[in-house]
């Protein structure tokens, strides 16, 4: 059994920041979103991977690489955006006659039974409900609660039941030639999605099953990304429970501060991640996410996402208030 892990989006509601990092490569926690994926399949025993590249790939070959040299990963680039169809098509080459696949999108975060997605007898996939299923691939359940229809994105959803992005696929050769029929009649739309293949699997008779998921953790924006950052953080398996000695300064946890950080004169947290070899001088940080080898001097900041290697400098303020005053340095 392999995983494939499509991870070729550009990344586009999470821009400045994925002009120059992957989004998968985005901390959070201390772990980075791919590893916290990877780490989940890994304690299961899988070594075997597909990673499907395009923006940034490199940089995405280059970690896998430094963290994970034990792994068997193969690398397919897609070219184009044409849907995530078309980008699971890719993997075809390195995947043995109808051997079972498991797909997860390289953004997907998520507390669940993975013994029961492994070992379940018949394909399956995740499912959560959501406020909101127009913004998602939508599950359509009977009386029985057999899955009998997935649309991506409809205008009318007929449940509130949502994908989730992590998928079984038993009939792996069906679904290579369900994508590859799919796409030579896709003459209209340039892009073809994974839901219309599943959906006309099911049309074919495949059963597929459902696992509801726990916990769905969104990192598509910025302000999930930091409420994820925050949810993570306050679990004892991510936190910095211990932190170094640093100058002058206080620690409001929960907080992750990754090895070679020089932090003086500062307030951090809560819910801070701050990434490797980060340098913090006379600052104040809280609720956010701070990129590894960043620089900052003399700065507030809330609600924060800064990218690695990123150097912010702020201006220091001298006072002097007489009583009754009020002043807004905003």
């Amino acid at each position: 059994m392999k995983v494939i892990i499509p991870v070729a989006g550009a990344g586009t509601t999470l821009r400045p920041f994925t002009y120059t990092q992957p989004k998968c490569l985005i901390p959070l926690a201390g772990k980075t979103i791919l590893s916290f994926i990877l780490d989940q399949f890994i304690d299961m025993g899988i070594k075997e991977y597909v990673f499907i590249i395009g923006h940034l790939g490199d940089k995405i070959q280059r970690f896998l690489a430094e963290n994970y040299p034990d792994l068997n990963v193969d690398f397919a680039v897609q070219t184009e955006r044409a849907g995530t169809g078309h980008a699971i098509s890719l993997a075809q080459p390195f995947i043995k006659d109808n051997e079972p696949v498991i797909i997860c999108y390289g953004d997907t975060i998520c507390d669940y039974d993975i013994e029961k997605l492994i070992n379940n007898p018949n394909s399956i996939f995740c499912i959560q409900q959501v406020e909101d299923p127009w913004n998602f691939g939508v599950v359509e359940l009977n009386s029985a609660d057999a899955v009998i229809h997935v649309a991506e994105k409809p205008k009318i959803p007929k449940s509130n039941l949502a994908l989730v992005g992590i998928y079984k696929i038993i009939e792996s050769d069906l679904l290579f030639k369900t994508i590859a029929k799919g796409i030579g009649k896709n003459e209209v739309e340039t892009k073809y999605q994974l839901t219309e293949a599943i959906d006309s699997m099911l049309k074919d008779n495949i059963k597929f099953d459902v696992l509801p998921v726990e916990n769905w953790y969104d990192c598509g924006k910025k302000s999930s990304l930091l409420e994820t950052n925050a949810t993570l953080l306050q679990r004892l398996e991510f936190y910095s429970d211990e932190v170094p000695f640093f100058d002058n300064t206080i620690i409001i946890h929960p907080v992750n501060i990754a090895d070679g950080c020089e932090i003086k004169n500062a307030i951090i947290g809560p819910c801070v991640t701050v990434g490797d070899n980060a340098k913090i001088n006379g600052s104040i940080i809280s609720n956010s996410i701070i990129g590894s080898f960043a620089q900052l001097d003399k700065v507030v900041l809330d609600n924060s996402l800064i990218g690695s290697d990123a150097f912010v400098r702020g201006n220091a303020q001298s006072l002097n208030i007489g009583d009754n005053t009020e002043i807004d340095l905003k």
